[in-house]
């Protein structure tokens, strides 16, 4: 899921993602990306509400976290110095001025999201 509030950079990053074979679901508020994480599952929520506080991206991550299915999560950000960009999220992505950089780090995250689940599903079988 890309939880971003900037029109510009969801539809952008929605269909590059979507060219690159991913599923996508988006959400323009934070009201709408939490009604989402608790009714969908996602392997990813990517995440930056920059027209509204920084703990609603924070809280936003948090209840995507929270879920039982586990998503793997992200702030994205232009900039590792912005305000909050480190609390509440596994990773910070920075937006790549290369498109395959970018999906190089969400391939990553999905992926290593998904080892972890083998890792426990193994533990407990």
């Amino acid at each position: 899921m890309i939880a971003v509030d900037d029109v510009t950079a969801r539809l952008t990053l929605d269909a590059v993602l979507e060219k690159s074979g991913y599923a996508v679901d988006s959400a323009a508020s934070s009201a709408e990306a939490m009604a989402k994480i608790e009714s969908e599952q996602y392997a990813l929520v990517l995440c930056n509400f920059s027209n509204e506080s920084v703990e609603t991206s924070r809280n936003v991550l948090k209840l995507a976290q929270s879920q039982e299915y586990r998503p793997a999560t992200a702030y994205l950000t232009a900039s590792p110095d912005a305000p909050g960009a480190r609390e509440g999220a596994e990773h910070l992505l920075i937006e790549a001025v290369e498109v395959p950089d970018l999906l190089t780090h969400i391939a990553e995250l999905i992926g290593n999201r998904a080892v972890g689940r083998a890792r426990r599903a193994a533990r407990r079988g």
